[in-house]
C-alpha cells in the first residue's frame, strides 16, 4: 500500500485502564494496515511488564519488545519496556535506561521525538489515562503536519478520560471517535498519503491533478472573503497537505465535494483556518525576533528602575508556556547583570484551563528544546528524566492565570505585552478591539511584541515602529487614550444618556462593584475604596479598617475625616493632586500605625475610575500593603 521506507508510524499512548483500550483498538485495525504502531504506557519500572504479551492476543501482527536501535518495520507493533525512557531518530527507537524513579510524561517524549522526526507521516492516539500526559505530544505532531486520535466513550472505554480529554480540549485532535473505529481512519491515512505523494511527484492521474490545482484559487478566495487574510502565498504543498487533511477529516474524497462543503458550511473554513494557522510553538521561536527583543527592549524595561520598582509584562495567548518562558530567560539573563534588581512580573493568560495547567508544571520533552541554547538548556532547565524542567528562577517570574483578552478587562501599567501569533486567529473586527486594548495595558513608552505575520499600522497613531522587521512597536507617549476602551470597560461607563437620570445612577450597585473589581485585578486586589469628587466614598472593598475608621459623632463618607491619622495629610495631598490632573498620583513608604502595636509600611495609590468625560468623576484609592515593622525601627 505504501512504500516501506516511507511509512506512518503511530504512537500509541495509554495509561490507566488502557489494557481494554488497546484491546478495542487492536479489534477494530485492519490486517496489514501498512504503518507502524509504538505502544507507550505508564509503568512502573519495578515491575516486569507483560504488555506485549497480551497485546499479541488482540492482534496477528508481530509485536516487539523495543530495544535501542531497533529499525523500525512496517506492519509491525513495538512495545515500550518498564525501565526505559523510548524515543525514535531516523526511524530507529532509542532507549535510556531509567532505573531511578518512574518517568511522568513518557508518552510526551516519544510522541515530540516522533513529531520532529518523520513530520507529516507520524500520528499520535491518546488512549485511557489518568492525567495529561500527551498534550504536549499531539500538539508537537499536530504542529508538523501529522494526525491525531482521542479516544470517547464505547465499549472499551476510556475507564479514565482525563489524558483523552485533555488532549481533546487543547483543539488539536483530528478525530475524538471511540477506539474501535480509529483503525479504519488509521488505514484512510496511509492511503491518503501515498495517493498526495504521487501527486507531488507527478504520477497521479493528470484529471485529479488538474483538478486539485484549479480548486486552489477558489479555496484561497472562500478563505479571503469569510476570514479576511489571504492565503494564495502559502507554500503550496503544505496548503495541499491541510487541506487533505481536513478532506480526511470530514470522510470527503473529492476535492469538489470539499469545496462545496466550504461554501456551504462557515464553521469548514474556520476548521481549515486553524490548520494552516498551525506552526511549530517551540522556545525562542523566530530566533533573530527575540535577539532583537533582548538587544531592543529587554535593558530598556530596567532603566532607571531600582528594587523598589516593579517591571511588568503580559502575555495574552500564552497556550503552554513556550514564549513566556522564553521571555522569562531573557529578562533573568538581563537581571544578573545589576546591581540593584527591581521585582519583575510575567503575567501569562489563555482562555485554556488545561493549557495552564500544562505551563505551570513547566516540564517539557527534550525533543521540544531543540531551539534552546546548550548554554541556556544548562542554565535555564533541570534535567528530569527524558524530560526538562524550566528552572524555578524562571518559573517565580511568571503567574499564570485564565483570561480572554476580548471579554475581559485588561492588565494595566504594563511595560510590555508579548502577544504573538494570537492577532492572526481573529478578525479585522475583533483585532480593532485587542490593538487598543494592549494600548490601554502599556505604559507610556511600554512595547508591543507581535508575531512575525502581524502588524498594527491601522494604528499608527498609537504605536511606533522600533524594529519593524521583527514586529516590535512602541507605545506612543504623545498617544491620548486608546480610541476605544475594551469592550468590558465600555460597558461599565457612563453612556449619553447619564444626564437624564441621577448622576450617580451609571455606576451604582452592581455595575460601580464591577467597575471597581475589574479596574484593581492587575493590583492582585489590595484594599480599596472608590471616592467622587467631593471626597465622599461610594464603594468599600474589603480590609479597610486598617486604614479607615468611622470617628465619633454623626455618621461620615468623607474619606480625610475618616482616615487614619497618620495617613491624612499624605491622603490629602495625592487627593487633589489626582482631582487636579485627573491623572494617577502615588506615595509609596507611608508609615501608618498598625493595631498590634507595630509600623505598617503601606503605598497608596489614587487614581481616577474608568473613563470620565460622562457622568460623575469617581477615583480608586488603594491601599497596597508592604509589611510590618517593630515600633523600635520606626524613624
Amino acid at each position: 500500500m505504501t512504500d516501506t521506507a516511507d511509512f506512518p508510524i503511530i504512537c500509541l499512548g495509554a495509561s490507566a485502564g488502557g489494557i481494554e483500550a488497546l484491546e478495542g483498538f487492536f479489534r477494530g485495525l485492519p490486517p496489514q494496515p501498512g504503518l507502524a504502531l509504538v505502544i507507550v504506557t505508564h509503568l512502573s519500572p519495578d515491575r516486569e511488564s507483560l504488555l506485549h504479551e497480551i497485546v499479541s492476543r488482540y492482534t496477528d501482527l508481530p509485536v516487539r519488545v523495543a530495544a535501542d536501535a531497533m529499525t523500525v518495520e512496517v506492519d509491525n507493533i513495538y512495545v515500550m519496556p518498564a525501565d526505559s525512557i523510548l524515543s525514535i531518530e531516523n526511524r530507529r527507537l532509542t532507549l535510556r535506561k531509567n532505573n531511578t524513579r518512574r518517568e511522568r510524561k513518557p508518552i510526551d517524549i516519544f510522541m515530540s521525538a516522533l513529531a520532529v522526526d518523520i513530520g507529516e507521516l507520524s500520528g499520535g492516539v491518546i488512549l485511557s489515562g489518568g492525567d495529561s500526559d500527551g498534550t504536549l505530544g499531539v500538539k508537537a505532531i499536530k504542529e508538523r503536519g501529522g494526525i491525531t486520535f482521542a479516544q470517547v466513550g464505547d465499549g472499551f472505554g476510556p475507564q479514565h478520560p482525563d489524558m483523552p480529554d485533555a488532549a481533546i480540549s487543547t483543539g488539536l485532535i483530528d478525530f475524538a471517535i471511540p477506539v474501535e473505529d480509529m483503525g479504519t481512519k488509521l488505514v484512510e491515512f496511509v492511503r491518503a498519503n501515498h495517493l498526495f505523494e504521487q501527486m507531488v511527484n507527478g504520477v497521479a492521474d493528470s484529471a485529479d491533478d488538474l483538478t486539485i490545482s484549479q480548486a486552489l484559487p477558489e479555496i484561497y478566495g472562500i478563505l479571503r472573503n469569510q476570514i479576511g487574510h489571504d492565503f494564495s502565498g502559502y507554500k503550496t504543498k503544505t496548503f495541499i497537505r491541510r487541506v487533505q487533511r481536513r478532506m480526511q477529516v470530514t470522510q470527503l474524497t473529492t476535492v469538489e465535494a470539499y469545496v462545496e462543503r466550504l461554501r456551504q458550511e462557515p464553521p469548514e473554513v474556520g476548521a481549515l483556518f486553524r490548520d494552516l494557522l498551525i506552526n511549530v510553538t517551540n522556545f525562542f521561536r523566530d530566533e533573530d525576533a527575540f535577539e532583537a527583543l533582548a538587544a531592543s527592549v529587554i535593558p530598556k524595561l530596567f532603566e532607571g528602575r531600582g528594587a523598589d520598582d516593579t517591571v511588568r509584562i503580559w502575555v495574552p495567548g500564552c497556550a503552554t508556556g513556550e514564549e513566556v518562558f522564553s521571555i522569562a530567560i531573557l529578562t533573568r539573563e538581563h537581571m544578573d547583570q545589576l546591581t540593584a534588581v527591581p521585582r519583575v512580573q510575567i503575567f501569562a493568560t489563555d482562555i485554556d484551563d488545561r493549557a495552564l495547567s500544562v505551563a505551570r508544571a513547566a516540564r517539557y520533552p527534550g525533543a521540544l528544546l531543540d531551539t534552546v541554547s546548550p548554554e541556556r538548556r544548562k542554565r535555564f532547565f533541570v534535567s528530569d528524566g527524558g524530560s526538562y524542567v524550566v528552572s524555578k528562577d524562571v518559573r517565580e517570574l511568571c503567574i499564570f492565570s485564565p483570561h480572554s483578552v476580548i471579554r475581559d478587562p485588561p492588565f494595566s501599567r504594563i511595560d510590555l505585552v508579548s502577544c504573538r501569533n494570537l492577532l492572526i486567529y481573529f478578525g479585522a473586527d475583533v483585532q480593532n478591539q485587542v490593538i487598543p486594548t494592549f494600548h490601554y495595558a502599556l505604559r507610556p513608552e511600554g512595547y508591543l511584541f507581535l508575531g512575525s505575520a502581524e502588524n498594527v499600522s491601522q494604528f499608527a497613531e498609537l504605536f511606533a515602529p522600533v524594529e519593524k522587521k521583527h514586529r516590535i512597536f512602541r507605545r506612543r507617549a504623545d498617544s491620548a487614550s486608546p480610541i476605544r476602551l475594551p469592550i468590558a470597560l465600555q460597558g461599565l461607563r457612563p453612556g449619553p444618556g447619564t444626564e437624564l437620570v441621577a448622576r450617580r445612577q451609571p455606576l451604582a450597585g452592581l455595575a460601580l462593584r464591577q467597575a471597581v473589581e475589574e479596574q484593581v485585578v492587575e493590583h492582585f486586589a489590595p484594599p480599596h475604596v472608590v471616592v467622587n469628587h467631593d471626597g465622599d466614598v461610594v464603594y468599600y472593598s474589603t480590609r479597610t479598617g486598617k486604614y479607615l475608621e468611622a470617628p465619633a459623632g454623626a455618621p461620615t463618607r468623607q474619606l480625610l475625616t475618616m482616615a487614619r491619622k497618620s495617613l491624612r495629610l499624605d491622603l490629602r495631598t495625592l487627593f487633589r493632586e489626582a482631582v487636579e490632573t485627573g491623572r494617577t498620583a502615588a506615595r509609596n513608604g507611608i508609615s501608618l500605625d498598625s493595631e498590634e502595636g507595630g509600623v505598617q509600611i503601606v503605598d497608596v495609590t489614587i487614581e481616577p475610575l474608568g473613563n470620565r468625560t460622562a457622568g460623575e468623576p469617581l477615583y480608586l484609592v488603594l491601599f497596597p500593603t508592604r509589611g510590618l515593622c517593630s515600633a523600635g525601627r520606626r524613624r
